[in-house]
Formats: C-alpha cells, structure tokens, sequence
C-alpha cells in the first residue's frame, strides 16, 4: 500500500534536522522551496546564544554549512578565547539553570568542570560523622528509624533500643501485640547498627 510519497520523497525525508511542516520558505533570496532546516543567524548583542534561527531548504542550507565560519567577526583575543579546551564551560547550561529552587554554583568559579559538577550535588551528600567513621545508606536509614542522628554514639544506640523495646513489647502493653511490627523492625535496626563499623 502506497503512502503518495514518491520513493525520492521518502529518501530526502531522512535527512537529519529536517523539520517539515513548519509552512516557512527557504531565506535564500529568490528561493520558492520550504525551509526546513535550520541554520545559526546572527548572533545578538550581549545574547550568550545562537542569535536568530535561519531556514533554509536542502540545497541552500548545504550551501551554507559550506561556508559557515563560527569565528567570523571575531578578533584574535576572541578568537584564542574561544578555542580554550574548557571554552564555553563558564556559560550556565540548563542543568546549571537558576530557575531551580537552589543556587547552582557558577561555572566560572571552577577551572575544573568536573569540580563543578560535583559541587552542584555536594549539599545533598550525606554528612558524614563528626568522628569520621563511616555510615552505609542503610545505617542511616536504621538510624533514622530509631529516631537517632548520625552522630549517635554505642552508648545512645543502646538506650534508644532499650527505650523502644519496653515501648513496643507486649508485655509492656497488657498483651497487645499490634507493635510487633515496629518491634521487630527496631530489634532489627539495632542489630544490624551494632555490628557497623562506626559502633564497634
């Protein structure tokens, strides 16, 4: 079953970076074919940007790739700025973006990009120990559960356990067995964080 494209037509389709449909006319003068493709215009004043978009059909926007020169209207120090190896990394990419509800760090307080990407994720990290012994995710979270802070020490591990274990026993409640849950999960907990490095 046919689609009433012509084998040609669905060949020129696979180009990439054509975007049909869009109604536009190519920008090259005198030219009657639609714009589909997309090439850099002029770069605003004071815009940290590709400037206003160009369209163009297959014939002119090859004609114009041909003879595209990102460094034209540039000086020499401009120029040598430009093909820096960490040239654009100042720029605040989307991932940097300060429409967040925290403030990224600025690219150009690095000179490393790798250092500012890892500063980006630094307030989230877990803080570690005032002691510096080490906490496993899953300490933190049984430390969590026994409702006890990082910091705790072996003596504050043992009397939370003891705490919630009189809460949670039975035969601390008449009988009434509908902690058993909590119990089991605090008896658990408290196992596991008294084997972990930092309360031995």
């Amino acid at each position: 079953m046919s689609d009433g494209r012509t084998e040609e037509g669905k060949r020129r389709t696979r180009f990439h970076g054509r975007v049909e449909g869009g109604g536009r006319r190519c920008d090259h003068a005198g030219c009657e074919e639609a714009g589909e493709f997309r090439a850099p215009g002029t770069r605003r004043p004071g815009f940290d940007g590709p400037g206003d978009w160009r369209w163009y059909c297959l014939e002119h926007v090859r004609a114009f790739n041909a003879g595209y020169n990102f460094f034209e209207g540039m000086d020499a120090d401009e120029i040598a700025a430009a093909q820096r190896p960490f040239a654009g990394w100042e720029r605040e990419t989307r991932a940097f973006a300060t429409s967040g509800a925290d403030r990224p760090p600025r690219w150009a307080d690095f000179s490393d990009p790798l250092d500012a990407i890892s500063a980006r994720f630094r307030d989230t990290a877990p803080q570690p120990r005032a002691d510096g012994k080490p906490l496993s995710g899953e300490n933190r979270k049984d430390l969590k559960l026994l409702g006890l802070t990082p910091d705790a020490t072996r003596k504050d591990l043992r009397q939370r356990y003891a705490d919630l274990v009189r809460r949670y026993h039975p035969d601390r409640n008449g009988g009434d067995r509908s902690h058993e849950k909590a119990l089991g999960d605090v008896i658990a907990a408290y196992t596991r964080l008294k084997g972990a490095p930092a309360f031995a």
